[in-house]
C-alpha cells in the first residue's frame, strides 16, 4: 500500500465525494464483483431480484467507509478479507432497506419501483432474510468470532429500532432521547460496525479501533440528520423518494421535534397530515414556512455539524495520510449532499 503525507488542502477538491471514491475507485469495483457473486444462486427468482437491487445503485457510503477504515490503519483496503466484508456491509443495508420498504410501504427506492412495490411483498420479505444470510454466511469465512459479535450485535440493533419505531408510528409527543435511541440503532450502528471491522481486518491497536468505532457512530448520526434535512428541502427528484415521505408513514423526526418545542401548536397539523396520510402542497407549505420562521433546520445543521466535529475529532489518533484525510472528508460529503 503507498502512502503519504499530505495538508488537508491538498486533498479538499471541489467534489469532494468524487476524491474519496476515486482514491478507493479500483477496491469499490471488486466490492460490486463480489456483490453481483454473492448475490448469485441456482434460484433463478433470487438472481433476477438480486440483479434488480444491484442495479438500483447506491452510495456505497458503507462499504467505502470499511475499506478506507482498513487502509487508514495500515492494513490492505483491497484485500478479499476487506473486499468480502465490504461486500458484507452493503449487502446487510441492502437487506434493510428492503424490508423497510415493505413496513413503510414505500413505492420507490432511489427513483425507481421498491422492491415490495414491484414485485409483492411476499417476494421482498424473503429476498431480505436470503440477503441477511448470504451476508452472514459470508461473514463466516473469515472465522473471526470478534467480527461476527459486531455484525450480530449490530443487525440486533437495526432489528430494535425498526420495532421501536413502529411503536412510535403516530406518536407527535416522542422526545429527543427517543429519537436519538431509534437514530443509532437504525442508522448509526452499522456505520461504525463498517469503521471498526475496517480497523480490525487492516490490524489496528486497540485505541485506534475504538477511535474508529466511535468515529463511525458519529458519523452515522451526522448522515442520519443530514436525511432528515433532505426530507423537508429537496424535491422528490434528487430524493428519489417521495418528499415528506416521514411525516406522511408517522414519523416524527428531529426538526419537527424541535419545531414543537418552538411552536406547539404545529401539533394538530402535524397528527392532520398523519392521519390523512397526504402532506399536499397547502401543508407543505405551511410547515416549511414554521421550520423557517424558528430557524429549526438551521438548528439541524449546527446539531448534525456537531456530530461531524465530533467525527473528525476521532481520527485525531491515526496517521496523516490520503486515507486518513478521505476518513476525515466523509462527514462533510454526508451533510452537504443533495440527495
Amino acid at each position: 500500500m503507498q502512502t503519504f503525507v499530505a495538508t488537508k488542502e491538498e486533498l479538499l477538491p471541489k467534489n469532494a465525494a468524487r476524491k474519496i471514491f476515486n482514491l478507493i475507485k479500483s477496491e469499490m469495483m471488486l466490492v460490486e464483483a463480489e456483490f453481483e457473486r454473492q448475490a448469485t444462486s441456482n434460484v433463478q427468482v433470487i438472481n433476477y431480484l438480486g440483479d434488480y437491487l444491484r442495479q438500483s445503485g447506491g452510495k456505497r457510503v458503507r462499504p467505502a467507509l470499511l475499506v478506507l477504515a482498513s487502509y487508514a490503519v495500515g492494513g490492505d483496503g483491497a484485500s478479499d478479507s476487506s473486499i468480502r466484508l465490504a461486500t458484507v456491509m452493503e449487502m446487510l443495508h441492502t437487506a434493510t432497506l428492503v424490508h423497510d420498504d415493505i413496513i413503510d410501504n414505500a413505492d420507490l427506492r432511489r427513483s425507481r419501483a421498491s422492491v415490495n412495490a414491484k414485485f409483492g411483498n411476499q417476494a421482498a420479505v424473503l429476498m431480505g432474510d436470503w440477503l441477511y444470510m448470504s451476508a452472514f454466511e459470508t461473514a463466516l469465512k473469515e472465522r473471526s468470532l470478534e467480527i461476527l459479535d459486531i455484525l450480530t450485535r449490530l443487525t440486533r440493533k437495526m432489528t430494535e429500532g425498526e420495532l421501536i419505531q413502529l411503536t412510535m408510528i403516530g406518536n407527535t409527543a416522542i422526545t429527543r432521547d427517543e429519537y436519538f435511541d431509534i437514530l443509532r440503532r437504525k442508522t448509526a450502528y452499522l456505520f461504525s460496525g463498517c469503521a471498526e471491522i475496517g480497523a480490525i481486518l487492516g490490524g489496528a491497536g486497540h485505541d485506534e479501533q475504538i477511535a474508529l468505532r466511535d468515529y463511525g457512530m458519529n458519523l452515522g448520526i451526522a448522515f442520519q440528520l443530514a436525511d432528515d434535512l433532505l426530507d423537508f428541502t429537496a424535491d422528490e427528484r434528487a430524493l428519489g423518494k417521495a418528499a415528506g415521505a416521514d411525516l406522511v408513514e408517522g414519523k416524527i423526526t428531529l426538526p419537527l421535534i424541535l419545531l414543537q418545542e418552538s411552536d406547539p401548536g404545529v401539533r394538530k397539523e402535524l397528527e392532520r397530515v398523519m392521519y390523512d396520510g397526504v402532506y399536499d402542497d397547502e401543508s407543505r407549505t405551511s410547515i416549511s414556512a414554521k421550520l423557517a420562521e424558528h430557524g429549526t433546520l438551521d438548528s439541524i445543521r449546527e446539531i448534525a455539524l456537531s456530530f461531524a466535529i465530533a467525527a473528525r475529532k476521532n481520527l485525531d489518533i491515526l496517521p496523516e495520510t490520503e486515507y486518513r484525510l478521505a476518513l476525515d472528508e466523509i462527514p462533510n460529503f454526508v451533510i452537504d449532499r443533495n440527495h
